[in-house]
């Protein structure tokens, strides 16, 4: 349940509220020496202001490998290849698009849901596995209560975060 938590918290970092932010470009991968490497393992990616993203490759003879990557991870993104570092522009979020990107974390966050119940259930499978063992009926009823405790805060963590990523996505 808890890494079904530090996903979500991964996945609303990538749901960009018009803010830039180095977070953004997690995932991107760059084509490095010939091989897949994450950006961020390629370049040096800052965040200046609040509406510009910096990536400025250790390896300058890389840099369009780095802006081609970019362009690839189809993250509305246009680098702008300034020699020495890529300059991206954050564009300011349209109330419609604001929208859409609290139904994409809204998503998130029910996938967060069903991975948590997915838990409960295992859990649950494993507490009737114990009168095979010999433990009290009572004792195994206690279990699944406390795994429906559980499954319940971790389930209002979920909310919790969604409610305060969506007050920041629809904050201008």
């Amino acid at each position: 349940m808890d890494k079904s938590i530090e996903h979500l918290e991964r996945e609303f970092q990538k749901i960009r509220a018009g803010k830039a932010s180095p977070d953004m470009l997690d995932g991107v991968m760059v084509d490095f020496y010939g091989a897949m490497t994450p950006i961020n393992q390629t370049s040096n990616v800052t965040s200046p202001d609040p509406r510009q993203i910096i990536v400025q490759p250790w390896d300058k003879s890389q840099i369009s490998n780095i802006e081609k990557a970019i362009l690839a991870a189809n993250l509305g993104f246009n680098p702008k290849n300034e020699g020495e570092v890529l300059r991206i522009i954050v564009p300011a979020v349209t109330e419609e698009r604001r929208r859409d990107l609290v139904k994409q974390a809204k998503v998130e966050a029910e996938d967060a849901k069903v991975a948590i119940r997915n838990s409960r259930r295992g859990g649950n499978d494993e507490a009737k596995k114990l009168d095979k063992e010999g433990v009290s009926e009572d004792d195994i009823k206690k279990l699944q209560d406390d795994i429906q405790k559980l499954t319940d805060d971790y389930i209002k963590k979920v909310d919790t975060l969604f409610e305060k990523k969506e007050k920041d996505i629809m904050t201008i």
